[in-house]
């Protein structure tokens, strides 16, 4: 007698000694049981789902749980013009006069023709001349008016630990800061945000890593690699933990700032080392750039912006082309970790590659697994690469929309080097492990999302597909999101595909997923009906069995808008 039996599905393994099931049992929190619906055994509970395809849960290996949308914020999504972005600040600071500080969230880097925004443009939006602080929609740049300034002691010359800002010929400074990300989950940026900024108090990013986790469970998502933990914040996932609120796995990447020393990466070696792993808490990869962005010009490119001459970007690590990555890199693969590192453009990427491949060579290790995170603008000479040294590419389909690229990165990059963009297909193709990933809040959540993104290369719409021969059928992009996402972290041992033994991790989707191969504007149609997490039900519609869990059109991770989960709107970091 096992737990669970759900029968009439079309059941997508991924296993290859058995590809597809009709059913499958649980018991406790192992798969018992994959096969025919005849030769099941005996079920305390049985379930049925005719016509929706089972999955493995999505493995979504780049999730920023710990960004979120804070209520007490103001998002900019879908705001494209600087009137729409004033009318909405200045909309929500008459609504709140108890906030200090007006916090906007996801600004496009376009708002304005030919330029970055700067303090100007923020000006009159308050009465109380409040601080405004906005962020870019991929968390790489920060936008503050003059009150802020003032505040921060930017306008008298000073500096801040978590950003560069940028000044005028005459030293002014234009209200503009570059490097936010990276900089911002230093240990030094950190502190000064959480001192200076209401938006990063550790109680405000708690709620936004609950509402995000309400999110992905809600989505499909049965394990969320949040990318990016400053060792301040691991406590926050702690918390969460220990108050029963992880409703999916997480693994929390640590992050090693630039600049950071080997006291520095033996401190990250005794939290790992002392951390005791729970099976919906883990950590263990650490997090590193290799070079910034390619909106803003700051992504390290081999050759000149196509709009920008004598300009290349540069590398996230000084001196000799960013070199000291090398070094970093081949000491955090002795002292064993597994690293991330982020990289877009085609001279970070190659960078990034450089600096596992050393690391192989002088440490003499194998199958450590090391991951680059979005590779955006991939050279030729480069590509075959990731399989012979066995990198993964940890990836998002929806970042190659081009609702998102149009404008911005197709013309920083030059139309000679599209087709370089976002090459999941060519990838795959040459054995490489690619998986797939939200990188929400930058992205939408929804895996079906990237599905379809993988699927058309277009927009939400259906429009202005680009770069076709890297498209993507349906299946490969599941795996991707499955199984390839658990060899990812050398964890095809216990999920990512469905077989007796393995943790009962998976999803009842609303509907066949492989019926809309030919045509996958009908998979924005679908949904996740069901998630399964250790045997748990943690989230379900009503349709298959009794609801659980908040609708996500009314969680508040959509910002308190209560939209579809198919309408959120973004782009990296």
């Amino acid at each position: 007698m096992i737990d669970t039996l759900i029968t009439g599905a079309r059941v997508r393994t991924f296993n290859p000694a058995q590809p597809w099931a009709e059913a499958i049992g649980i018991a406790g929190d192992r798969i018992a049981y994959v096969g025919d619906a005849a030769d099941a055994p005996a079920a305390t509970r049985t379930v049925h789902a005719e016509g929706r395809t089972i999955t493995p849960g999505v493995i979504d290996t780049h999730n920023h749980l710990l960004l979120g949308f804070d209520e007490d914020a103001v998002s900019l999504e879908g705001a494209h013009t600087l009137d729409e972005v004033r009318g909405r600040i200045a909309e929500f600071a008459a609504s709140r006069p108890d906030l200090g500080w007006i916090c906007a969230e996801n600004a496009v880097y376009s708002i304005v023709d030919n330029r970055r925004p700067n303090a100007d443009d923020l000006r009159g939006l308050d009465a109380a001349n409040r601080p405004i602080f906005v962020t870019t929609y991929d968390q790489h740049s920060v936008w503050l008016n003059d009150s802020a300034l003032r505040v921060l002691g930017i306008h008298d010359g000073g500096d801040v630990a978590w950003g560069r800002p940028e000044r005028r010929d005459d030293g002014e400074p234009t209200g503009w800061v570059t490097d936010f990300y990276t900089s911002a989950m230093t240990v030094r940026g950190l502190a000064e945000l959480q001192r200076d900024i209401p938006m990063y108090s550790p109680d405000r990013r708690y709620k936004k890593i609950l509402a995000s986790m309400r999110m992905a469970t809600a989505v499909g998502i049965t394990t969320a690699v949040e990318p990016q933990v400053p060792l301040a914040e691991l406590p926050l996932f702690e918390r969460a933990l220990n108050a029963g609120l992880l409703t999916s796995r997480v693994i929390a990447q640590l992050f090693h700032p630039v600049g950071a020393d080997g006291s520095f990466r033996q401190t990250l070696r005794d939290t790992v080392d002392s951390f005791t792993p729970d099976p919906l808490l883990s950590v263990g990869p650490l997090k590193l750039y290799s070079d910034d962005v390619i909106e803003p010009h700051t992504a390290f490119m081999l050759d000149d912006y196509a709009n920008r001459p004598g300009r290349r970007g540069r590398p996230s690590y000084p001196g000799n082309g960013g070199r000291e990555l090398v070094e970093v890199i081949t000491e955090l693969d002795r002292l064993g970790f597994q690293t991330h590192t982020h990289a877009t453009g085609d001279a970070g990427i190659r960078l990034a590659l450089d600096a596992i491949e050393n690391a192989q060579r002088v440490n003499g290790t194998v199958d450590r697994r090391h991951g680059i995170v979005h590779v955006e603008c991939l050279h030729p000479d480069d590509l075959p690469r990731f399989a012979q040294l066995g990198v993964v590419a940890a990836m998002q389909p929806r970042h190659a929309s081009p609702d998102l690229v149009a404008g911005t990165w197709m013309e920083n990059v030059g139309e000679e080097r599209w087709d370089r963009a976002w090459r999941f297909k060519s990838l795959l193709d040459s054995g490489a492990n690619v998986s797939f990933s939200s990188d929400w809040q930058v992205g939408e959540m929804d895996p079906l999302i990237g599905v379809f993104s993988a699927a058309t290369r277009a927009t939400l719409e259906g429009a202005d597909a680009w770069t076709p021969a890297e498209r993507l059928g349906v299946d490969r992009s599941l795996e991707a999101y499955t199984l390839n996402g658990a060899r990812a972290f050398h964890l095809e041992h216990d999920r990512g595909s469905l077989a007796e033994g393995m943790l009962a991790d998976l999803v009842v989707w609303s509907g066949d997923l492989h019926a809309h191969d030919a045509d996958p504007q009908g998979l924005l149609g679908e949904f996740a009906e069901t998630t399964i997490v250790g045997g748990r039900v943690v989230h379900s519609r009503g349709n298959v069995l009794d609801e659980v869990g908040a609708p996500p059109a009314d969680d508040p991770a959509t910002g308190g808008t209560a939209k579809d989960p198919h309408q959120h709107e973004h782009h990296d970091s």
